[in-house]
């Protein structure tokens, strides 16, 4: 997909619900792993890569659309150095550091009430075994 291929897909989508797009950029795989990396510091591309790599495994390429797609919503600051070799650092705006706050917070809500989590998926789970059964029952009894 070319940049203007990717820029009319944004364009459509925003205008349907900015907000909704906004939250799916904020909220992704790769999108929480670097704005929560990015709250502790800046870093140059590799040195995220590695870092994020240590959670899970992120292309290159997937690495950098996060950070043009955060970027482009002005969440992240790419500050290009003129030097040689090219020196890329990455950074969070105030708009960015706010979001990354509470994206953290939202982890680490998760992070607390994971038990509960697992226990409501359990019983969940068991319900839904529990009244399959009882259906293939009840239909062996019909038949």
């Amino acid at each position: 997909m070319g940049v203007s291929e990717m820029r009319e897909k944004w364009t459509q989508a925003e205008a349907m619900c900015p907000h909704r797009l906004v939250l799916e950029h904020v909220t992704s795989r790769w999108g929480v792993l670097v704005l929560d990396a990015l709250l502790d510091r800046s870093y140059r591309f590799s040195e995220l890569r590695r870092h994020i790599g240590t959670l899970a495994n992120v292309s290159e390429k997937m690495l950098t659309q996060t950070l043009q797609t955060l970027e482009r919503d002005g969440f992240v600051h790419r500050d290009a150095k003129p030097v040689i070799p090219p020196r890329v650092d990455y950074s969070l705006t105030p708009l960015g550091v706010e979001a990354a706050e509470r994206v953290r917070a939202l982890a680490h809500w998760t992070g607390l009430r994971m038990d509960d989590v697992e226990k409501a998926r359990a019983a969940y789970d068991e319900t839904k075994e529990r009244q399959a059964a009882d259906q293939q029952a009840a239909a062996a009894a019909a038949n």
